[in-house]
């Protein structure tokens, strides 16, 4: 995402929530937009403090708590003890699942359904709606197992 869309478009969306867009606001948004890794608090940290010394981890941990209420960020875990966090819009916004070896903790986004799959996940959506009347807006689905090095290892 450029960066003067960015500026624009999250500040509203910030305004629009209520809330300010701040300095580090705009440094931890800028980080999470500018990789396709899947950061935990502290990678988020680490980038964000190169750019704005003053920033300490617990703004960075509050930030990334208001995003996800927002509905901006996506909190993870993909069972090696850390959180990991995902925007949901902009350079994120692909539909995709998680491939995650169990092994090397190695995370695949899986992005290319067969139609056989969206049928299924279409399906169980609408199921799962109506039998407990609830509305779905999204889902994450993660496979866990081996990745093909780590298979050939064993």
């Amino acid at each position: 995402m450029p960066g003067g869309r960015m500026g624009a478009g999250w500040g509203g969306r910030f305004r629009g929530c209520g809330y300010r867009m701040t300095i580090p606001r705009q440094i931890i948004m800028k980080v999470l937009s500018g990789t396709d890794k899947h950061l935990s608090a502290e990678d988020i940290y680490m980038k964000a403090h190169k750019t704005n010394q003053d920033m300490g981890l617990t703004t960075v941990y509050r930030t990334l708590e208001l995003l996800m209420q927002m509905g901006v960020v996506v909190k993870f875990d993909f069972g090696d003890g850390r959180a990991r966090y995902e925007l949901t819009e902009g350079t994120k916004s692909k539909h995709h699942h998680h491939l995650i070896c169990t092994s090397c903790n190695r995370i695949v986004e899986y992005t290319d359904f067969m139609d056989e799959e969206m049928e299924f996940l279409k399906r169980a959506e609408k199921g799962l709606s109506k039998k407990h009347k609830f509305d779905i807006k999204s889902h994450i689905i993660q496979f866990y197992g081996l990745c093909d090095k780590c298979k050939k290892k064993k």
